[in-house]
């Protein structure tokens, strides 16, 4: 084995999609940095033959895939899985979606590390045959990687049902340390363009699926006038699909739909000037969006679950049903000194466990570690 990592199970780098993405980025370039070859596969749509590029010194594979179902996303693994093969590197597959996959880089010989990120398979928004296929192949990939990564406590306790637990290892997920400093004016004209004042609106940032209680919040939100705005981002379809249309009819006019905003800048000073995030995530580890606002240093109402309670140290507010999250919004409203101290305490929280420096070390003494055992 080289000191070279392949990563895959993402769509590629720069990130424009999720987590895994975002991790990928900034752990890629800090392999190179610290003499390791590493290689990301990345995703493309259209039809021709697998090329390559350079990208901060990090060597891209684009495999190209005509659509972006499932079906395509197979095949997309499948590709990597095979090209991958004859890299002679360490794998990193991060997530498990394929994980039956696995089985040619455990015929070949190649060691294969697996994030296996949250319980994908007990997310409400999949038809139970998808729940069977990611429950399958979480099963299939404890069995067919050599190791395990675990981005939460309880979901290495989880995996521990499935395999040894000398075989998992517990890294949290990571992200940018926001300062007021570090943002342009401009953004905060951003902000004020969404019909908001800077300072007075709630803002979630959520893909709008059942698990991630939107329909509480903005339930909760629109009990009563509150003088202040919620922002709810994300991708809703209000004439086509039954759960947005749910949402949106029992929005008050102080709740705000802007869509879906992936400009980094832009949602990190959405979370900076907030009076709170609110969170529902009531399914995961360790939820990059949550880790994002312990970053950005904002007061936080979360979902009342291991998951959320863990990432953020038992030290935000917390939520169960729709008239508790009702009171802790409004809590939030006239307790000024309670925000303050909730800021402090999220980014206390995150330079304690969920700064990048902290996150990419462990990964890099991991795969060292790897590396030692080899030799």
């Amino acid at each position: 084995m080289k000191r070279h990592i392949a990563i895959l199970g993402t769509r590629g780098v720069p990130a424009c999609h999720g987590g895994f993405e975002t991790f990928a980025e900034n752990f890629a370039p800090y392999l190179v940095k610290n003499g390791w070859k590493a290689t990301v596969y990345c995703q493309k749509e259209g039809v021709g033959e697998i090329d390559e590029c350079e990208w901060q010194g990090v060597r891209l594979i684009n495999v190209y895939v005509a659509g972006d179902s499932p079906a395509y996303t197979i095949l997309y693994d499948y590709l990597c899985v095979r090209h991958a093969m004859k890299e002679g590197a360490y794998i990193l597959n991060l997530g498990y979606n394929t994980g039956f996959l696995n089985v040619f880089f455990r015929f070949s010989g190649q060691h294969t590390t697996i994030n296996m990120d949250g319980l994908e398979w007990k997310r409400d928004k999949w038809p139970w045959p998808v729940k069977v296929w990611f429950f399958l192949n979480e099963i299939i990939a404890c069995r067919l990687g050599n190791e395990l990564i675990a981005d939460h406590p309880e979901i290495a306790r989880h995996l521990s049902t499935r395999v040894s637990k000398k075989k998992i290892t517990m890294i949290a997920y990571g992200a940018d340390d926001i300062i007021e400093s570090a943002l342009m004016g401009s953004k905060k004209s951003f902000i004020e363009s969404l019909g908001v004042k800077l300072n007075n609106y709630f803002v979630v940032i959520a893909r709008p699926v059942v698990e991630n209680s939107i329909y509480e919040i903005v339930a909760a939100f629109s009990k009563k006038e509150r003088g202040s705005k919620l922002l709810v981002l994300g991708e809703f379809d209000f004439e086509n699909v039954h759960y947005h249309k749910k949402i949106k009819n029992i929005a008050s006019k102080e709740v705000l739909f802007p869509g879906a905003i992936y400009e980094k800048d832009i949602v990190s000073a959405l979370r900076l000037y907030s009076i709170a995030y609110i969170h529902g995530h009531r399914v995961g580890g360790t939820n990059p969006s949550l880790v994002e606002s312990l970053g950005s240093g904002s007061a936080i109402i979360a979902h009342d679950n291991v998951f959320n309670r863990w990432v953020t140290n038992n030290n935000m507010l917390y939520f169960s049903t729709i008239g508790d999250c009702s009171e802790k919004i409004q809590k939030l409203i006239d307790d000024g000194a309670l925000r303050e101290e909730l800021r402090d305490k999220s980014k206390k929280c995150f330079k304690l466990g969920f700064t990048w420096e902290k996150v990419l070390a462990e990964y890099l003494v991991y795969f060292e570690g790897i590396e030692e055992a080899s030799l």
